[in-house]
């Protein structure tokens, strides 16, 4: 994997990506959630990248990302991406987007309905308005001081509890969190832009429809929101297939990963 730097009016964006990017391979890219960095997919880039092309990058503002002005949109974010792959010569890339992940794949199934060849949520919810109550939209753009208020060592035990079963899942989210540590303003800014800009591009009521093959994965111990009854809303409303993964929290993929990459593995291999 060779790190590399893409720049924006608002920022640099770090990502990681195949050392050489070859045509005849699938393209498949990481996207971590909120908080996350890119190395949330540590044991998928162990997995893959001596079968595919991969590509993972810590999103904008997040950990080696920064600086960067938090002046974007969820759609800016999906563009940023389309331009990275653009530069890389990626065509057709099949997007695994973990929580936050999932949406900016969702916004680049909008905007670019014929270049993703794939999709595959983890942990994560649609973004179409009819998902959420009135009030779980209200409270979305009013987090930021939330997380400015609520004490660092709470906050920090919280969220790596919350998110992970696994004592690996858990170490790796206090290790991701801890960037931010001694600068919990910026973290706070960080988690209220993220959840802000989610609740606008869910009012803008766009059809959001994966018009590609798509996978629904999600962990049965997932108590991040209302991400259980999302999915389950999303299966039934959709018919996409959804994989409910044993003993695993929000970043499933962190608790399971040898389930998880036979599940994205078989996906592809269906492509």
């Amino acid at each position: 994997m060779t790190e590399k730097i893409f720049q924006t009016q608002c920022g640099m964006i770090h990502y990681w990506i195949s050392e050489k990017v070859e045509e005849e391979k699938q393209s498949l890219i990481f996207l971590p959630g909120l908080t996350a960095d890119h190395r949330l997919f540590d044991k998928q880039i162990e997995y893959f990248e001596d079968k595919y092309n991969v590509f993972v990058w810590d999103a904008p503002g997040h950990a080696s990302s920064w600086p960067f002005t938090f002046e974007f949109t969820l759609m800016d974010k999906a563009r940023w991406l389309d331009d990275i792959l653009r530069k890389e010569e990626i065509c057709n890339p099949i997007i695994i987007g973990q929580s936050m992940g999932g949406y900016v794949g969702q916004a680049y199934a909008e905007a670019f309905p014929d270049k993703l060849k794939g999709f595959v949520s983890v942990d994560s919810a649609p973004l179409q308005r009819k998902y959420l109550t009135f009030a779980e939209l209200w409270l979305l753009k009013r987090m930021e001081p939330v997380y400015r208020y609520y004490p660092w060592k709470s906050l920090l035990k919280s969220g790596t509890n919350g998110v992970a079963t696994s004592e690996y899942g858990r170490e790796l989210m206090r290790d991701m969190m801890m960037v931010y540590d001694g600068d919990q303003t910026r973290y706070a800014k960080l988690s209220g832009h993220g959840f802000k800009i989610l609740a606008e591009a869910i009012e803008k009521e766009l059809p959001y429809e994966i018009k590609c093959p798509a996978l629904l994965i999600c962990g049965e111990k997932d108590h991040a929101g209302s991400c259980i009854r999302y999915n389950k809303a999303w299966h039934k409303n959709t018919g996409i297939r959804l994989e409910w993964i044993k003993d695993a929290g929000h970043n499933s993929n962190t608790d399971q990963p040898e389930i998880i990459n036979g599940l994205i593995e078989e996906f592809v291999n269906e492509i």
